[in-house]
């Protein structure tokens, strides 16, 4: 007798897991579909009649191959054309639970700042804070002792706190502050962008060296709202439309052409108003807005 049911294949099964792990790891869509590539690769090649826990197995497999890889990126980032900024991820508008393992973990702001860890703390911080896994099970996975991860763990923790920003995580607020800043820019009111601005407001935007961006920060509303407009009335703008869309878990502002992002606002907010602004116009980076 044959049967007509098949198990699903734990990389299938667990491959949001994976994808969420080596985002969060390298703060890159682009690098995370490469990882996974390399971790089915090897997932298909392995001998499984040892593995008791394919989870586990999985996760170790994308841990390593996302440090190696984020290891080898940072000589290349500290030769980056102006501000460094992840990759933007489109994500659902409403932190369903299918969505909970990247939506609610990935906004931008998190991500610059685990880009300030080394990248075994980033791993172990990753691993213990958002996924949620024991100290034991990720000293298997970094091949660490297991008090030198909870020493890892701690250090990066007491980072992280120190350098996470204070925002306003009210939806409704968020909407609404949305909504005007899109209707400001649209129609080129500096005066209106540069209310919906904090007095120490700070711009960040990542070109990479392909299209015109600030290389580096901008601080105070009247610099960071002339710049802004300014973008966007540039003759490659004409025709740009702004939308608000859910990226990395949070409300945004994106830039489309015909269809095609060009860019992406993310921002955080303070008391009411826009504290820190970041913008996204590396094309090679705007792949996780489309879906």
């Amino acid at each position: 007798m044959t049967s007509t049911g098949t198990a699903e294949d734990p990389f299938t099964a667990h491959r949001r897991l994976l994808f969420g792990t080596a985002y969060q790891l390298l703060g890159s869509v682009a690098d995370a579909e490469d990882v996974l590539q390399d971790a089915w690769i090897a997932w298909n090649k392995a001998d499984r009649t040892g593995v008791e826990n394919p989870r586990a197995y999985l996760v170790r497999t994308v841990t390593n191959l996302s440090i190696n890889r984020l290891t080898s990126a940072r000589a290349t980032r500290e030769s980056y054309v102006g501000p460094w900024l992840p990759e933007p991820l489109l994500t659902a508008p409403d932190s369903a639970a299918e969505e909970a393992e990247v939506a609610d973990t990935v906004s931008t702001a998190m991500l610059v700042v685990l880009e300030t860890l080394s990248p075994i703390e980033r791993a172990v911080f990753v691993l213990r804070e958002v996924f949620g896994f024991s100290y034991a099970e990720i000293a298997g996975f970094v091949e660490r002792p297991e008090p030198s991860v909870r020493q890892v763990a701690h250090r990066a923790r007491e980072h992280v706190q120190a350098r996470r920003p204070r925002f306003d995580d009210d939806p409704e607020r968020r909407r609404a502050l949305t909504e005007r800043f899109m209707a400001a820019a649209s129609g080129g009111d500096i005066n209106a962008v540069m209310e919906l601005l904090a007095p120490d407001v700070t711009c960040w935007s990542d070109g990479g060296g392909k299209v015109t961006a600030a290389r580096r920060p901008l601080h105070g509303p009247d610099h960071v709202a002339r710049w802004l407009l300014g973008t966007l009335a540039k003759p490659e703008s004409v025709g740009v439309v702004l939308e608000a869309r859910t990226v990395n878990g949070e409300l945004a502002v994106v830039a489309v052409i015909g269809g095609q992002p060009i860019g992406v606002v993310t921002y955080d907010l303070l008391d009411g108003r826009i504290q820190n602004l970041r913008f996204q116009v590396n094309p090679d980076k705007l792949a996780g807005l489309r879906g």
